[in-house]
């Protein structure tokens, strides 16, 4: 492969497996073969840093207080205040959670890590008014994230996030809730048509007695446990919630579900059967091992093929990640980057449901786009922005049903700085803008492009201008 095909490829899979790549590092790693870059992407520290935003000590005493102000049949007015005080609290905690995670997502030196920490954010969709849980679970979705795909199942669903999101904490002998059973295997794992509802209810019995206490922790409580013989996918047996999920991994279709999910994040919207075949197939013979499987998705021939370059619109966080970081951008009000998420239509830590974030042609529509395009310039140049770009899943609720929404416009100051000289001086010193326009964009460049900005002076106003079009919407 010639060093021009190597160039494109490398910066492919960065802007894939990754967030994109300074100048310096493509051309240093465009030397390397593909093969090469991939292991060297995949070579991740056994401890990964957690988010240590929250502290838990502080989140136990505040769930010990809401406990104890909760058995109260009357309120004091100084008691409902210490009640809403500590709401307030706890959402003031979560912002700042979302912000951390973002602010390493911009700094990363493990782009893979963070990136399939994202993908399982987005695959085990959860919402916990808890900043504490919230966290625990970003951290086991972190820590398992290139690992073993069941220890990652099995921890995630002993999260005190997930088990109080999908209602197993009410689920005990005698009077199963079937809520978590059944997302387990209809979004999690083995996807619809491939079990019953006699599956749905005997794997929630199974699942009975799998709670957490009141440090947070998980607790499976023996009295609250259904342990008579149940029967799922035909087989027929005393079995508890750890043996279900052995036997969700024991069918194939298993794989080839996460497989495809995988396919549609990192590869392509429209899944192509005899790739994920070949996937599937190598991730169950490899005992669903993360790893194994990623480096056989980012070695395979066909993940740079034209057909998967520049062809995925980049999710919201993809997006503001991806420009931050190949400006060096600082917030100085770091909370805009909650405005832009929740505009752009993915706030993190808050996904509309449990299916997660739909993506693909999704995360576009036609105040998003104009929002996504005013973008950079406001960001690279600073400047006032309207926000009242895409809303909430509950405020779309509203308007569908033909209310008035209490939302308006907000305008704000992005605040936020490029690091131009450090940007500049990362680029070779003879670029010219076309060639420039190559570097930032995925898609191959069209006439239009070059016609714009062929008469272009300045560097700076280019890369402007580019970041500014559709086509930097992909990746």
């Amino acid at each position: 492969m010639d060093r021009k095909d190597n160039f494109i490829n490398i910066k492919h899979l960065y802007n894939r497996a990754g967030f994109g790549i300074a100048y310096p590092d493509l051309h240093k790693l465009s030397r390397k073969s593909v093969e090469k870059v991939v292991n060297e992407l995949l070579e991740i520290p056994k401890e990964s840093a957690d988010l240590t935003t929250v502290d838990p000590d502080e989140v136990r005493r505040q769930m010990q207080r809401q406990s104890e102000l909760g058995a109260k049949k009357e309120l004091t007015e100084d008691e409902k205040n210490e009640r809403q005080e500590i709401t307030r609290t706890q959402n003031e905690q979560s912002r700042k959670l979302n912000l951390d995670w973002m602010q390493r997502l911009i700094g990363t030196e493990q782009p893979l890590l963070e990136k399939m920490t994202l993908f399982w954010h987005g695959h085990f969709a959860c919402r916990s008014n808890n900043p504490m849980f919230a966290q625990q679970l970003n951290n086991i979705q972190r820590k398992y994230a290139l690992g073993s795909f069941k220890t990652l199942l099995v921890e995630v669903s002993k999260s005190p996030a997930m088990l109080q999101y999908l209602n197993n904490q009410q689920n005990r002998k005698g009077r199963p809730n079937e809520n978590f059973a059944r997302e387990l295997m209809e979004l999690f794992t083995i996807g619809r048509g491939n079990y019953t509802e006699k599956d749905v209810k005997e794997s929630a019995r199974a699942f009975t007695g799998w709670t957490y206490n009141k440090d947070g922790a998980f607790e499976f409580k023996k009295a609250l446990h259904d342990d008579q013989i149940k029967v799922f996918f035909g087989n027929t047996g005393n079995f508890d919630g750890e043996a279900i999920i052995d036997q969700i991994l024991d069918k194939p279709a298993t794989s080839v579900f996460i497989c495809t999910r995988l396919y549609q994040f990192f590869v392509n919207d429209t899944p192509n059967e005899a790739h994920i075949k070949e996937l599937s197939n190598y991730f169950y013979r490899q005992k669903y091992n993360i790893s194994d499987l990623m480096r056989k998705m980012f070695s395979s021939a066909w993940f740079y093929d034209k057909t998967n370059i520049g062809t995925k619109i980049k999710s919201p966080v993809e997006f503001l990640v991806g420009l931050s970081r190949e400006f060096h951008v600082t917030y100085n009000k770091p909370q805009v980057l909650i405005q832009l998420q929740s505009n752009l239509g993915q706030y993190l830590f808050n996904p509309p449901n449990v299916a997660g974030w739909p993506g693909g042609k999704n995360w576009i529509d036609s105040s998003s786009l104009m929002l996504r395009m005013k973008i950079p310039s406001l960001v690279l140049n600073d400047g006032l922005i309207d926000f009242s770009g895409k809303a909430d899943p509950e405020d779309e609720a509203v308007i569908a049903q033909g209310k008035k929404s209490n939302i308006k416009p907000v305008k704000s100051a992005i605040d936020a700085k490029a690091d131009w000289p450090k940007f500049l001086e990362s680029l070779p010193k003879k670029i010219n803008p076309a060639e420039l326009a190559a570097f930032l964009l995925q898609p191959a460049l069209s006439p239009k492009v070059t016609g714009m900005i062929q008469n272009n002076l300045s560097l700076k106003n280019t890369a402007i201008e580019i970041t500014s079009m559709p086509e930097y919407q992909l990746c």
